[in-house]
């Protein structure tokens, strides 16, 4: 028995477990079924309140591939008479709506996309957040449901029994609401964003679980800005998805030799350094003159983090805050394969919340869906940088590199850029307004900057062009030693470049 005796009268497993007998889709590993608990639990939170049987099914639509599913259903709808009014009817609405919802292309492209519960949550609550408005009776029970898969192994014999041990009022009015927002859910369903799902899907949708994750993929998901971001985005990611962990000079015998350097073992001290007589020698060692090969090592030993800020401000909307945010993006993924630590902050007239990659996930879905809202004050958010690097460096020894993304005219004090850049080396992306020029005068403290004009900015073959090349050279400018200093004009002639 799949539910245990003792289980069978606990509301709290009996009660979700019984709208089973009218679901319409089964998973052939029961496994996947234990995806709808976390789904199920996750809605609630949010405040959708939905049978456990339709966020099963609707789910497993959106998040499993079909060979992996039985679609048919599960308990004959005669024998639901007993707690459903005009049970047949009610279930065949669902079942037809379950059918459309299947054939629909949001439901045969999510399938295929790696897509966390966090996401395949929120896709529901925008699909079904209408039926649960529409069904103002609770459910008669707390749903409790334990992680175990043995709950749903062959438990179809048991679907009856459990359906009719509690009221079912609640089923009711939901399965009513759903029929009469059909039409709703699928216009729904048809407006999801696969190209939204797809980057989720490639770079991660968030990086941490939880609330507050899902409000950001819920604001994401409905925000019409996002897609452009989006889309530009999915234009240069290829080229960057490709790239490997360089190797870098270290002191650790790993890899091969990559060069001379001071420091070293023995075993790697250059053989004609004992060419020199004893007291040269002795001198050399104690002034740290003897050559040793140096050997490769990952880049991440080199110990770096990367702040990359981005202008959220009113000069940035449109176009602008679509390259910008794309090409943070695209540089965070970038970073994050060659086995670099990651961490993003907008601003305006304030620095806001620092927002860490995590486990080789970008939070995607804040990039996306954040909004600044408090003006522009370039002084006051490069004190509070300068403040917060001088306070990191006490407990934190790993270099800071700050890679900013921003409009033309940010206008920071020369004395507050060399603050921050007494703590960090510092890089800039700047979009030029339209016949704008750059007019900077800390220009030369930057160890590189490229300059983005507004004509390229607002082309998107251009666009993608020049961001591909902006990523090309911060590759070869965050190598040490290839050294830095980079200064580009993207979008004018090619006798524009800057010194």
């Amino acid at each position: 028995m799949p539910v245990p005796t003792s289980q069978l009268t606990n509301p709290s497993i009996a009660g979700p477990l019984g709208t089973l007998a009218f679901s319409q889709v089964r998973p052939l590993s029961s496994s996947l079924a234990l995806r709808a608990i976390r789904w199920h639990q996750s809605l609630e939170r949010l405040g959708v309140v939905l049978p456990f049987a339709l966020v099963h099914d609707a789910g497993l639509l959106f998040s499993t591939p079909r060979e992996q599913l039985e679609l048919g259903p599960r308990c004959d709808p005669k024998e639901l008479a007993g707690r459903l009014r005009d049970a047949e009817r009610i279930v065949e609405g669902y079942r037809a709506v379950l059918r459309e919802l299947a054939e629909s292309e949001a439901a045969r492209c999510a399938a295929q996309l790696r897509m966390s519960d966090d996401l395949v949550t929120v896709v529901l609550s925008r699909l079904f957040g209408a039926v649960a408005a529409r069904t103002h009776t609770p459910p008669a029970y707390r749903a409790m449901l334990p992680a175990d898969a043995a709950l749903f192994e062959g438990i179809e014999p048991q679907l009856r029994g459990l359906f009719l041990s509690a009221r079912r009022e609640f089923e009711q009015r939901a399965l009513e609401a759903l029929d009469v927002s059909r039409l709703y859910v699928l216009t729904m369903s048809d407006a999801l964003d696969i190209e939204t799902l797809r980057l989720f899907g490639m770079l991660g949708s968030e990086a941490s679980a939880g609330a507050l994750a899902q409000v950001d993929l819920l604001a994401a998901l409905s925000s019409p800005e996002a897609n452009d971001i989006v889309n530009f985005s999915l234009e240069i990611l290829p080229s960057v998805l490709e790239t490997k962990t360089r190797p870098a000079a270290g002191t650790t015998a790993a890899h091969g030799y990559s060069g001379l350097g001071t420091r070293g073992s023995i075993d790697s001290m250059v053989l004609t350094e004992l060419a020199w007589d004893d007291m040269e020698l002795a001198r050399r060692i104690a002034d740290n003159e003897v050559l040793y090969f140096a050997r490769e090592q990952s880049r991440d030993e080199q110990r770096r983090i990367h702040y990359l800020l981005i202008d959220a401000s009113a000069s940035m909307r449109g176009d602008r805050q679509t390259f910008a945010r794309g090409m943070a993006i695209a540089t965070g993924k970038r970073l994050l394969l060659e086995g670099e630590d990651v961490a993003f902050r907008f601003f305006d007239a304030r620095l806001y919340e620092l927002y860490r990659a995590k486990n080789g996930q970008l939070p995607t879905a804040h990039l996306l869906s954040f909004k600044g809202e408090r003006g522009r004050n370039p002084a006051r958010v490069f004190a509070e940088l300068a403040t917060d690097l001088d306070l990191t460096r006490h407990h934190d020894p790993r270099t800071p590199v700050v890679h900013l993304f921003t409009h033309a005219a940010l206008y920071i004090p020369r004395e507050m850029v060399q603050a921050v850049q007494s703590h960090a080396h510092i890089s800039a992306v700047f979009m030029l307004p339209s016949g704008g020029e750059l007019d900077l005068d800390y220009l030369d403290l930057l160890d590189a900057h490229w300059v983005v004009d507004h004509a390229t900015v607002a082309s998107g073959a251009a666009r993608a062009s020049a961001a591909k090349a902006i990523l090309g050279e911060k590759d070869r400018q965050d190598r040490p030693e290839e050294g830095g200093g980079a200064a580009r004009r993207l979008g004018a002639p090619p006798n524009s470049h800057m010194a």
